[in-house]
């Protein structure tokens, strides 16, 4: 089972690392704290200090066309925001 999915880059995010050391991604909705937290100290060489999970349930959207209303949802998912240690920090962006 793939524990996690991808990293979480936007704005607020960014803010959060830079003042609390946090990265959030997203993951596997049926994974715990426990696994989330061995994913990321094996996957990045760091250490966790706490895990927060939420699941985002998916948006209902609507768009109008030619042939009329067609509505449907976006994707749910489940987000974790990973306190790491004092020191550790994780680069995403260092092999472009």
């Amino acid at each position: 089972m793939q524990v996690i999915f991808k990293p979480i880059l936007s704005e607020k995010m960014t803010a959060l690392t830079d003042k609390q050391n946090r990265v959030a991604f997203v993951v596997n909705k049926a994974a715990n704290k426990l696994e989330i937290k061995r994913a990321v100290e094996a996957m990045y060489s760091v250490t966790v200090k706490n895990v927060n999970t939420m699941v985002y349930q998916g948006d209902a959207k609507s768009r109008y066309t030619k042939a009329g209303v067609i509505s449907g949802r976006t994707a749910s998912f489940k987000k974790a925001i990973v306190t790491l240690a004092e020191g550790d920090s994780i680069d995403f962006f260092s092999n472009i």
